[in-house]
């Protein structure tokens, strides 16, 4: 198995006569949090949302763990092995927090809409290991003990927990996650940066949009610059820091 995850080149994407992407790519090694920054109107959430399959891109071409993947629709790219989270949670209010991660589960099921029409032993006995993989995972996040309330009821900060349990139920090769610490207080910044880390050293990939930079740097293998839609550089965090491209895109003369 390749030790790229993800490796996505050429990549543009206009919005009328806004060019929010111009010849944008990425490559992210097996075990990596990769982090994409840039000040406000980069193109980190249109980079984001192509990736994901909620945009459309332009150009571009998209090779997940050796494979090559279109960036079609949500649903496809979820199988083919991205699972993302939102920047405003998107969760199942009604629904308790381990129904919430079944429900990510169910991308690889395998009984069917006959199985679940008719109850068959086989979907009985395939929900029962979907119910039991679901409370695992909320354990892994640090919520285990909330598995039965309504995902309304939870902190915000659980809820941010909840969304990455689900996201991690479908398998993923790569988690992207969508600016995770937004609305996040110091505690559940530090909570959160010690699940992120705890992932990684499960072996798992994960990408990062983040305001956070101190977080971002802090956490990252890698990291990508964006400014007006076009890769500004990339490298290490010191590299990064350090570089003056990048210093006057977040504090001179860029505009910002």
């Amino acid at each position: 198995m390749t030790d790229t995850v993800l490796n996505v080149s050429g990549v543009s994407k206009r919005f009328g006569g806004l060019q929010a992407l111009s010849d944008v790519g990425i490559q992210i090694q097996r075990g990596q949090v990769y982090g994409l920054i840039g000040p406000n109107g980069a193109g980190k959430t249109t980079f984001f949302n192509v990736l994901t399959g909620l945009y459309t891109p332009d150009t571009g071409t998209f090779e997940l763990a050796g494979k090559l993947y279109k960036p079609t629709a949500v649903h496809e790219v979820a199988k083919a092995g991205i699972a993302r989270t939102f920047q405003n949670i998107r969760l199942f209010a009604e629904m308790t927090a381990v129904e919430n991660v079944m429900v990510g589960r169910h991308v690889r099921t395998h009984s069917g809409l006959l199985g679940a029409i008719f109850r068959t032993s086989s979907f009985k006995s395939e929900e029962a290991a979907i119910a039991q993989r679901a409370r695992e995972l909320l354990d892994y996040v640090g919520i285990g003990r909330l598995a039965d309330f309504k995902a309304r009821t939870l902190s915000y900060g659980d809820q941010r927990r909840l969304e990455i349990a689900r996201a991690l139920a479908t398998d993923p090769q790569l988690i992207a996650l969508d600016e995770p610490a937004a609305g996040m207080n110091n505690t559940e910044k530090v909570l959160l940066r010690e699940l992120i880390d705890k992932i990684r050293n499960d072996n798992r990939t994960i990408l990062l949009i983040e305001h956070d930079v101190k977080l971002v740097m802090g956490l990252c293998d890698r990291v990508t610059v964006l400014d007006y839609g076009k890769q500004l550089v990339v490298g290490t965090p010191a590299e990064v820091q350090r570089n003056e491209k990048v210093i006057e895109a977040y504090l001179g003369t860029g505009g910002h």
